[in-house]
C-alpha cells in the first residue's frame, strides 16, 4: 500500500490554469489579461535596460564567485532595499530597522508568517483585505494560523475602496491582531487609501495595538515614483509602529524568476531587532539555508550607484506610464462605444491590475467566446493590453455588458 494513497489531487491555481488555457487557445486574437507580469506594447516580457547593463557588468567581474551568501542575505542589498522602503527614516539611523533577504515577496510573507506564528499567541487573528492576492490566505494558514478573517475593502457599488467599513472592521477586530496591508497598488483592485485615510487607519491600529504588515510588491511600478509609492510605509514608520514590510523586486526590476525580496522589520530598540533577526535567521536556515545572489547583486548595484538608480527610475516610469496610457485608452474606448455603466474607476485605480466590475458570467463569456482571458472576479492585468489588442478587448467588453446582465 502506498504511503501516499490518501493524498488528493490539488485543484489548479486559478491564474496558472488561466494561462494554460490561453496557451492552448488557437484564436489569433486571444489576449492574456491574467498574468501579473509587465508586458511591452508588443505583448512581450521586457528586460529593464538598466538590469541588462548591470548583468553585463556582473558577468565580466572576475572578482565574483558562487560562494554562499550569509543566511540573512547580501548585506548591501538588504541595506539598499530597506532604505528604498523607508527613505531617511530615523528607524534606520537608530538601528531599529533592517532587512533579511528572502525569496521574493512571497518568501518575505512566509518568513514573516513563520516568525509571527512562533512569537504571537496561537489564537492571534490575522486580518486580510476582501478581496486580496490569492496566496495571502494560504501563506498564513500553512504557517499555522487558525484565526484568519477578511476586513472590508472593495465596494462593488462605488467601484472603490470603502475605507469607512475598513476602519470599522479593524476597530471590531480583537486587540493585538495582525493586519495585512497592501502598501500601494492594491491587488486585485488597484484601489488605494488616500494619505488622510492611511492616517485614519494608523489611528485605529494604534488604539487597538494591532501589528501591521505591509505587502510591498509594486513600489515605483505603481505610480512611477518609488517615494510616492512608499508614503504609507514611511508614515507608519515615522509614527513609531513596530511593523514588517515584505518587499518584492519582481515587478519594479523585472526580476520575476530571480526571486529577489526583502523582509524589513522595525522594532522599538536595536537590541530587540537583533533578537528578532537572529530568530528569522534560524527560520531561513531551516528552510533554504541562504538566498540566491544574482538578483540581489543586480538590485544592490543599481540602488547603490546614483547614475544607475536614476536610470532605474526612468525605466519604472516608462512601465508605469504605459500602464496609465492603457487605462486611459480603455476607458476612452468604452465611453465612446457607449458601453452601459460608469468606467471612471479604470483610471481612478493604480498599478498593474484593474477591478473592472464585470461579473463572473460576463468574464466567462469573454474567456470562452472571445478568447479574452481574465479572472472570474473581473480582475485584469492592464499590462496585457497594448495598442494592437485594446480595440478588440473594448469591443468584447461592450458586447459582454450588453448581452449579459
Amino acid at each position: 500500500m502506498s504511503f501516499f494513497g490518501n493524498v488528493q489531487l490539488a485543484p489548479p491555481v486559478a491564474v496558472f490554469k488561466l494561462s494554460a488555457d490561453f496557451r492552448a487557445d488557437e484564436n489569433p486574437q486571444k489576449i492574456n489579461l491574467g498574468v501579473g507580469a509587465y508586458r511591452d506594447d508588443d505583448g512581450k516580457p521586457w528586460v529593464l535596460p538598466v538590469v541588462s547593463k548591470v548583468e553585463k557588468q556582473i558577468a565580466s567581474d572576475s572578482s565574483l564567485n558562487h560562494e554562499y551568501l550569509p543566511i540573512k542575505g547580501l548585506p548591501e542589498f538588504c541595506e539598499a532595499a530597506t532604505k528604498l522602503a523607508l527613505g531617511d527614516s530615523k528607524t534606520i539611523s537608530e538601528g531599529r530597522a533592517a532587512g533579511v533577504q528572502t525569496l521574493s515577496g512571497t518568501g518575505a510573507l512566509r518568513l514573516a508568517a513563520d516568525f509571527l506564528f512562533q512569537t504571537f499567541p496561537a489564537e492571534t487573528t490575522v486580518l486580510y483585505s476582501n478581496p486580496t492576492w490569492g496566496n495571502h490566505l494560504d501563506i498564513f494558514k500553512r504557517a499555522g494560523f487558525k484565526n484568519l478573517a477578511p476586513y472590508s475593502y472593495w465596494s462593488g457599488d462605488i467601484k472603490a475602496a470603502d475605507i469607512s467599513k475598513f476602519v470599522s472592521d479593524l476597530q471590531s477586530a480583537p486587540d493585538r491582531s495582525i493586519i495585512l496591508f497592501h502598501s500601494c497598488a492594491h491587488n486585485p483592485t488597484g484601489a488605494d487609501p488616500s494619505a488622510e485615510q492611511w492616517n485614519q487607519l494608523a489611528e485605529v491600529v494604534r488604539a487597538k495595538n494591532h501589528f501591521p504588515i505591509f505587502d510591498t510588491a509594486y513600489q515605483g511600478f505603481a505610480s512611477g515614483d518609488p517615494d510616492k509609492d512608499a508614503a504609507a510605509l514611511r508614515s507608519f514608520a515615522d509614527a513609531g509602529f513596530e511593523m514588517m514590510i515584505c518587499q518584492s523586486f519582481a515587478k519594479n526590476f523585472g526580476l520575476y524568476n530571480e526571486r529577489c525580496g526583502n523582509l524589513v522589520t522595525i522594532t522599538q530598540t536595536s537590541q530587540i531587532l537583533d533578537n528578532v533577526r537572529s530568530q528569522q535567521e534560524l527560520i531561513v536556515r531551516a528552510n533554504y539555508s541562504n538566498p540566491p545572489a544574482h538578483g540581489a547583486r543586480i538590485v544592490a548595484n543599481v540602488l547603490n550607484t546614483p547614475d544607475l538608480a536614476s536610470e532605474w527610475r526612468q525605466n519604472i516610469k516608462q512601465m508605469s506610464d504605459r500602464i496609465d496610457l492603457m487605462r486611459n485608452e480603455l476607458r476612452g474606448r468604452l465611453e465612446k462605444l457607449g458601453t452601459p455603466g460608469q468606467w471612471n474607476h479604470i483610471t481612478d485605480q493604480i498599478g498593474m491590475f484593474s477591478f473592472t466590475g464585470l461579473n463572473p458570467d460576463q468574464c466567462n463569456f469573454l474567456k470562452n467566446e472571445r478568447s479574452c482571458y481574465l479572472m472570474s472576479n473581473g480582475r485584469i492585468s492592464m499590462a496585457g493590453l497594448n495598442s494592437k489588442n485594446i480595440d478588440y478587448f473594448a469591443q468584447c467588453v461592450d458586447e459582454a455588458v450588453r448581452k449579459i446582465q
